[in-house]
């Protein structure tokens, strides 16, 4: 297929997060190309804020009006399977969506801590919206002196810790091993200074072996009480690409090459963190969901144009995290996401993550406003290490 042929092109994305979002926007830069987004809610969710929607310190949502390009179509439904050889999307509605071209952009989910006893029925999750509402509920429901204890103390544990603490929240952190695997040893100690000032507890090398509707016991057996649950250990991806036949990683990203081209079908395209790129997946972050949709768009729009895609070329700059509202940790980084030996603390380090926290639907309107806008840096290798979040399960979880 190439540009001379004077029809029109149809893309579908599926997902309306920071890739899917993005892609759509990028693609606008050939006039020819019927976009359409689909997506489960009528709202952009900022996922990099529902902790403080949990908190109560801020909100997490956006209106698509001001982020997508005017010409892009919204349908608000739910992909419930890709028919690839007839190059069509099946809905939950009982509508289908057909395509030319497809980018799969469903994101990520919550983990399901299956292998730990009442976890699924009395933890909650700050995954998604839907989850982090309910969290929020159930803090509402209980005395605010009351213990809370969150599980996982990744980049969402010490937000979600923090953010809670800093309320006067009796909070209980439980790493499984150490606090923030994927920071430095300065990192680390940064983080650990101020949530101690927050009066957190942060309990390292304990796992957890039950879940109970009032407590958590650990793995030596002592029973900590517990009001309200947090898991924030891990994280999944929604089947969707499996229940397609399409060919998928270990935890269900979908299998690429170095263009983001799925291996089982060259007109689908994979972007953010359901994008498993030669089976070794970039970090799953906003960072990495950017660069990664653009590409993923320019993919396509190589494919339409009848030349040859570039292949995956991006790098990370560091890691941002909030501990509370007033302090911060920037956790710079080497371009392939291994941590330096370097950081930002304090209130700077606060207010850089509120500009980067800003910045992104910044960028999602500007790219909405003049597609090919957007800019990412260059030049990373992607390291053969856990993505942090996994890291997280693997050590939580035992």
């Amino acid at each position: 297929m190439n540009e001379n042929t004077g029809q029109r092109h149809r893309v579908v994305v599926i997902g309306g997060g920071y890739a899917g979002t993005m892609a759509a926007n990028h693609l606008r830069l050939r006039d020819d190309v019927d976009i359409t987004l689909v997506n489960p809610r009528p709202q952009f969710v900022e996922r990099i804020r529902l902790h403080q929607l949990v908190a109560g310190t801020g909100t997490a949502t956006a209106d698509y009006g001001t982020l997508l390009g005017a010409d892009i179509q919204l349908v608000v439904d739910t992909a419930d399977r890709i028919h690839a050889p007839a190059r069509r999307v099946e809905l939950a509605s009982g509508a289908a969506l057909d395509y030319d071209y497809l980018i799969y952009a469903v994101g990520s989910t919550g983990a399901t801590p299956i292998a730990v006893p009442g976890a699924a029925e009395f933890a909650y999750s700050v995954a998604d919206l839907e989850s982090a509402t309910r969290l929020r509920y159930a803090l509402a429901d209980v005395r605010e002196d009351s213990r809370v204890t969150v599980v996982g103390a990744g980049l969402t544990g010490i937000e979600v810790a923090s953010e809670l603490a800093e309320e006067g929240r009796s909070v209980t952190l439980i790493c499984g091993g150490i606090l923030g695997p994927s920071l430095s040893a300065r990192g680390r100690r940064s983080v650990a200074k101020h949530l101690r000032k927050l009066g957190a507890n942060v309990l390292e090398d304990a796992s957890v072996s039950e879940v109970r509707w009032d407590s958590v016991i650990l793995a030596d057996g002592t029973r900590l009480p517990s009001a309200v649950t947090v898991w924030t250990a891990g994280f999944g991806v929604p089947d969707l690409a499996s229940r397609s036949g399409l060919r998928t990683d270990a935890l269900g990203r979908l299998l690429t090459d170095e263009t983001l081209t799925s291996i089982s079908d060259d007109r689908i395209i994979a972007a953010g963190d359901s994008a498993a790129p030669s089976n070794h997946p970039l970090r799953m972050s906003c960072q990495a969901a950017f660069p990664l949709a653009a590409q993923a768009a320019n993919t396509v729009l190589s494919r339409i144009a009848g030349t040859t895609p570039a292949v995956l070329n991006q790098a990370f700059v560091g890691q941002c995290i909030s501990v509370g509202r007033t302090y911060g940790t920037i956790q710079l980084a080497h371009l392939d996401d291994t941590p330096a030996n370097a950081i930002i603390g304090g209130r700077v380090a606060a207010s850089i993550k509120e500009a980067v926290c800003k910045g992104t639907l910044w960028q999602l309107r500007r790219e909405a406003a003049k597609p090919g806008f957007y800019r990412w840096l260059k030049g990373g290798n992607r390291p053969a290490r856990l993505q942090a979040d996994e890291a997280d399960k693997e050590v939580v979880v035992r």
